[in-house]
């Protein structure tokens, strides 16, 4: 090719600057959860990332009846505990206290009256413990559960009874997160769970560099033996402080590239 008067000619963009490595958002929650939170996420966030999906836990709902006999209404701190009831044809005229707007939204499209009480369990005990609700409760639960809503409440004069509804079994690391995790591309992990923190930090191969946003200080417990570029615990448990906590990690990411790309 014969360029006129010999102008060396531009290389493009895309030519004259080196190629730079993703920022990976490494979602550890069931599938549907997971595409719900990075859903919400500002649309700018996430044209910065490459998300992995890689659940850590499978939810598989539990065989046995649920009991509703004399019950007054249902308590739910989860969607799988929403999908599982909904599995079992739970009894629909009962009103539901729900945490969260995404529990309590499964449980309205489900059918239920619901209702939400709270964006936390320490906000659901509080706001029953002062409604005083017709009772007894029946709160339905994964297999493992943290919080004793239902002991707690009955110790405060709220009878509540609990049911385990589905449980959780733990997954590997798909190839695509484990790929993501030996490279040298930053990798955000936003965890919600200890127990799936546990799970994670068993399976996290490094070396990639890690930023972690953690729901809460139990959460973040299990990873202390782990490099951990950069941690944000959440200030709330809640996907709204959680967002946030990865909003500031993405832009963590972005320095962090920097820094290396000038190296």
């Amino acid at each position: 090719m014969i360029w006129s008067r010999g102008i060396t000619p531009r290389r493009s963009k895309q030519s004259s600057r080196p190629e730079r490595p993703p920022v990976y958002l490494l979602m550890t929650r069931p599938r549907a959860a997971s595409e719900r939170f990075v859903a919400q996420l500002p649309e700018r966030l996430r044209s910065r990332v490459q998300v992995v999906y890689s659940p850590l836990l499978d939810i598989r709902p539990m065989e046995q009846a649920v009991d509703t006999t004399g019950i007054r209404g249902l308590i739910f701190t989860s969607a799988n505990g929403v999908a599982a009831a909904a599995a079992q044809d739970v009894r629909r005229d009962l009103p539901a206290y729900c945490v969260g707007p995404a529990t309590t939204e499964t449980a309205r499209q489900a059918g239920w009256d619901a209702r939400m009480a709270g964006e936390t369990a320490e906000e659901l005990v509080a706001k029953l413990l002062k409604e005083r609700p017709d009772s007894p409760l029946l709160h339905l639960r994964g297999e493992h559960s943290r919080g004793n809503i239902a002991a707690r409440l009955t110790e405060l004069g709220l009878t509540v009874r609990e049911q385990p509804v589905y449980r959780q079994h733990f997954l590997p690391l798909t190839p695509e997160a484990r790929a993501a995790a030996v490279g040298s591309a930053p990798v955000i992990a936003p965890l919600f769970s200890p127990r799936t923190a546990r799970q994670f930090a068993d399976l996290w191969p490094g070396p990639a560099p890690l930023l972690v946003a953690a729901m809460s200080g139990p959460t973040a417990e299990p990873l202390e033996n782990l490099a951990i570029a950069c941690l944000r615990i959440a200030k709330r448990p809640t996907p709204k402080k959680m967002r946030k906590a990865v909003k500031k990690l993405v832009k963590y990411a972005i320095r962090l590239e920097g820094a290396m790309g000038a190296d």
